[in-house]
């Protein structure tokens, strides 16, 4: 899985402050709709909340990818949070959750999608990689091992 291709070094926070799902979800949607993009904050929260409504996207082990397709985005992009504390994410093995991999996508993509989810899930199941993120302090440092792992 190439994540150079949909995660940039702006779009990487190391250990975000975050006191539960809801929140982190919110401010996830303020970072994507930064100044210039033609991503919507209320969009981007409301769409992650409607597809945390139909199950938690918290796939254990403490990760978490949650994803959503929004109308007016034109290709994938994710974002790879550390958090400084764990939060509840409703996870299906009932841990708290510290890193979360968010998926953007555009309404059209859906095998696209499909198979960006799988390389992830595949990414996160590795022990080192998701050690390696957990014990990175810096966000620079954060994109670079996750885009050369």
């Amino acid at each position: 899985m190439e994540l150079d291709k949909i995660l940039s070094q702006a779009r990487c926070h190391c250990q975000l402050e975050g006191s539960s799902k809801k929140r982190v979800l919110k401010t996830i949607g303020e970072y994507f709709s930064n100044p210039g993009s033609e991503l919507d904050a209320g969009d981007i929260f409301n769409s992650l909340m409607a597809r945390e409504r139909l199950g938690s996207t918290g796939i254990g082990a403490g990760i978490a990818i949650p994803h959503c397709r929004v109308p007016l985005c034109s290709d994938i992009v994710g974002m790879l949070i550390t958090l400084k504390e764990a939060i509840d994410f409703d996870s299906i093995d009932n841990s708290p959750v510290d890193i979360i991999f968010v998926l953007i996508v555009p309404e059209q993509k859906t095998d696209e999608h499909i198979k960006t989810l799988a390389g992830l899930a595949r990414l996160f199941s590795d022990e080192d990689f998701c050690y390696t993120l957990r014990n990175t302090q810096d966000s620079e440092d954060l994109y670079n091992i996750a885009i050369t792992y």
